[in-house]
């Protein structure tokens, strides 16, 4: 954030509603280095500081929302154009990340896209894309629903102006290598290579000279300016040389031109970027198939009966869509008439079709098998679960991983180093190289500029990520940001939930025990339940369906116990037996005998009361998933500690650890307590994993260094976590892991290469072995090397999608 001018910055605050509010902000803020000077104003619900750099900013934002307040920013991802490099990368997130209002920005050079967060009221799209465009590059800044079409189009006449420069590149290179390699004292030679390499230079590798123009004039580097700089030097003093030949004739020196090497390298290295676009674009194939997923037109059954195709960005919410077989169902709904069945492996891996009937959930992407129904839209557009996959495996690919950040800092020196070690490398030649040194001199400083880029480099982490992140979307599971795809080959501790994760999540009520059956009681527990937001309670409601209900004076969720309800001047209970301890409340043997007995059987309990005794006990059974018991043994084969934590009775999570292996669990935790178990494992020394499904779990899922959601448990957990199992099926878990281990060794495997590739090929360029051997490379095969360094690295990340 450009804050040189020390101008007040405004950070607009949420739940920022009293005094005390205001005052712990405040004392907040007062902690975060490099503030000079704050104030909190209620009225306005904003807080103004004054400070010196972005750090400071992000930092004062982070402290705000550590203390469980909000701040109004924008998180936005627009495509970048005209990168060349990493370097380019690393100049565009700096244009942004100095523009006022910016709080956070990254550019992913694989990605080619700025993910950024700002406070709207200081910017927006456009001033950020002015920021871009200041430096050289450019900002995409269209709707969302025209943005890929716009993207393809730019994308595909970018491949195909590529494609014909370096066809014409490498057709006007080839007379030119041909008589530079084998017929160089023909008549007219010099000049025939100099017909034939100036449209190379000049008119098939301009932009490297006018983007080197652009980085020169924001005192930066790029690949740009390796290219330009090796190419026109070589051009220039050929061209010196074919002009003025007397002047090394005079010295006793031969008039040397070197039009192929200038030529060859423009050619190869737009071949190299060519090869380069097409495996990157194969390295996003899964947004794309994603992407292709979704109808462009649907038929909505109209008010009157009759059929109309109508294009899908008109549909609504509560329109009513005729899904026929084979067909893509284009939006999220539910079923309204019909049956089907319907493949869903492209958003959950699940490879058996699943049977749809009335009341059913439908999504955006699925495929339609043979029969026939129609289904009333819920969620349309960006509300879908397709869009929501599609956006956040966007953010995941284009986020960084903490490797990545090392790997941008050197991508950012490397080219001004590249450039200080080939005048290095021209004086020493000077220097030491007798005769020929200034010849061989330039040469050599020229090759080593060409073989240095830092290309290589730049897409050695990006790549391995984007494929990463994309193959798990195509098994099911969604990763939010590379750090957690880095640092889920570490997880040695899994804390699991019961309940919608070991267990189906999906309740019954098995038996009811009463102490005095009695309507009016009955009728109560109904309105209880009722009222009550939990997955058992909902079961008691399902098994008590067509009780009539009574209306309660008062109604009280009590977190991890039950919940409490006033009728007719008494209270009533409805949860765990601690509750009833907890109120003193008589149980009788009678209850009591029962509620053993169904525990033994590894049945959650349900008691339900009014102020003096137990009334009845329920029992209610959640079976254990089908994959549940192979999922935790593969888990524990890899080396992982599993911990059960679950807010149900010691018996029946004592019985569920038993029937599935796990050997350390903890019952009756409530919410806040499976937090505090995690922070203990961490405090262990461990790398720890939290899997939920439901709104109680989302504070330990935040707290936990992996924190993984089942995708049919609440949208909070799903938004708390970095990884979503969609199917829900917990062996998706140990894919993850395997996938994380595979694709850090992939990135581990890029670096190695990109820097080996650099550590010997710059000496060798350089001509370290020219006094031993007479060795000096030439710097058109340094361009095939250099052009073959960034495909290799490609082409590595590629074979994680062939991995198992």
């Amino acid at each position: 954030m450009a804050t040189n001018n020390r101008q007040p910055i405004f950070l607009p605050l949420e739940d920022v509603d009293s005094e005390h509010c205001a005052l712990i902000v405040d004392k907040g803020l007062a902690q975060v280095k490099g503030i000079e000077s704050h104030k909190v104003e209620l009225n306005n619900r904003r807080a103004t500081i004054t400070v010196n750099d972005t750090d400071t900013v992000t930092a004062a934002v982070k402290a705000i929302q550590d203390l469980g307040y909000g701040v109004t920013t924008v998180k936005q991802s627009f495509p970048v154009l005209n990168m060349t490099c990493a370097s380019c990368a690393i100049s565009a997130e700096s244009g942004v990340k100095y523009a006022d209002g910016v709080v956070n920005a990254a550019v992913n050079f694989a990605t080619a896209r700025l993910s950024v967060e700002y406070l709207p009221n200081m910017t927006n799209p456009l001033a950020l894309q002015k920021a871009v465009q200041s430096i050289g590059f450019d900002l995409l800044i269209e709707d969302e629903a025209k943005e890929q079409e716009t993207l393809e189009a730019i994308h595909e006449k970018k491949f195909r102006t590529l494609k014909n420069k370096t066809i014409w590149a490498i057709l006007l290179s080839l007379p030119v290598v041909t008589i530079g390699m084998f017929f160089m004292d023909m008549p007219y030679g010099n000049e025939i290579m100099w017909f034939f390499a100036t449209p190379v230079v000049l008119w098939l590798g301009k932009d490297f000279y006018i983007n080197a123009w652009k980085q020169a004039k924001h005192r930066s580097a790029n690949m740009d300016t390796l290219v330009a700089l090796s190419t026109g030097i070589a051009y220039i003093f050929s061209v010196f040389n074919m002009i003025a030949p007397d002047f090394w004739h005079a010295r006793g020196l031969h008039a040397h031109v070197y039009f192929e090497a200038a030529a060859v390298v423009i050619a190869f290295i737009l071949l190299g970027k060519l090869l380069e676009e097409k495996a990157k674009g194969n390295t996003s194939s899964a947004i794309k198939k994603l992407m292709g997923l979704q109808p462009k037109t649907v038929m909505v059954i109209q008010s009157d009966g009759t059929e109309k195709q109508t294009a899908i960005e008109d549909v609504n919410a509560g329109d009513v869509i005729l899904v026929k077989p084979g067909e893509k169902i284009a939006v999220d709904g539910i079923v309204k008439s019909g049956n089907s069945y319907v493949d869903e492996s492209m958003l959950s891996g699940e490879p058996v079709p699943v049977l749809k009937i009335e009341n059913e959930k439908v999504f955006a992407g699925t495929i339609n098998q043979k029969g026939s129904f129609q289904f009333t839209a819920v969620k349309v557009g960006k509300e879908t679960m397709l869009a929501q996959i599609i956006r956040m495996v966007q953010d995941a690919q284009g986020s960084k991983a903490p490797v990545q950040k090392l790997v941008d800092k050197i991508a950012g020196i490397f080219v001004p180093v590249v450039i200080g070690i080939a005048l290095i490398t021209f004086v020493l030649w000077i220097v030491l190289g007798g005769e020929s040194g200034l010849v061989q001199g330039l040469l050599a400083a020229v090759t080593v500029l060409v073989i240095a880029c830092p290309c290589a480099l730049g897409l050695a982490t990006p790549t391995a990520i984007m494929v990463g992140v994309g193959k798990g979307a195509e098994n099911g599971i969604l990763i939010k940001d590379a750090e957690s795809l880095e640092l889920a080959k570490k997880v040695n501790a899994i804390v699991l939930d019961k309940t919608g994760t070991i267990t189906e999540g999906k309740p019954q009520v098995t038996g009811i025990k009463w102490l005095n059956e009695d309507e009016t009681v009955k009728q109560i527990l109904f309105s209880l339940e009722k009222q009550s937001e939990h997955p058992l309670a909902e079961a008691v409601v399902k098994h008590m369906a067509g009780t009539a209900p009574v209306s309660l004076s008062t109604f009280e969720s009590i977190t991890g116990k039950g919940a409490k309800a006033g009728y007719n001047n008494e209270n009533y209970w409805a949860g765990n037996r601690k509750l009833l301890l907890e109120n003193n409340i008589s149980i009788t043997d009678e209850l009591q005998l029962q509620a053993d007995k169904w525990s033994e059987q590894s049945k959650t309990v349900i008691w339900f009361a009014d102020s003096h005794q137990a009334l009845a006990v329920l029992a209610i059974s959640d079976k254990i998933k089908e994959t549940s018991i192979e999922a935790i043994k593969q888990l524990q084969r890899m080396g992982i500690e599993l911990y059960m934590l679950t807010g149900d009775n010691e018996a029946t999570a004592k019985a569920i650890a038993q029937q599935t292996g796990i050997a350390n669990y903890k019952a009756e935790v409530l919410p806040q307590h499976k937090a505090d178990f995690v922070k203990k494992l961490q405090q262990e020394g461990k790398t720890v994993a939290m899997v939920g499904d439901g709104i109680n779990d989302s504070t330990a899922l935040a707290t936990a260094d992996v924190s993984i959601a089942m995708g049919k448990g609440s949208d909070i957990a799903m938004d708390v976590a970095k990884m979503t199992i969609i199917s829900s099926d917990l062996s998706k878990i140990s894919q993850a892991i395997r996938l994380s281990k595979q694709t850090v060794a992939t990135i581990k495997q890029n670096l190695f290469w990109a820097f080996i590739y650099n550590l010997i090929g710059i000496p060798i360029a350089a001509g370290i072995l020219f006094p031993i051997n007479g060795f000096l490379l030439n710097p058109m095969f340094a361009g095939a090397a250099m052009a073959l360094s960034s495909v290799s690295v490609v082409s590595n990340s590629l074979r994680l999608k062939w991995k198992k």
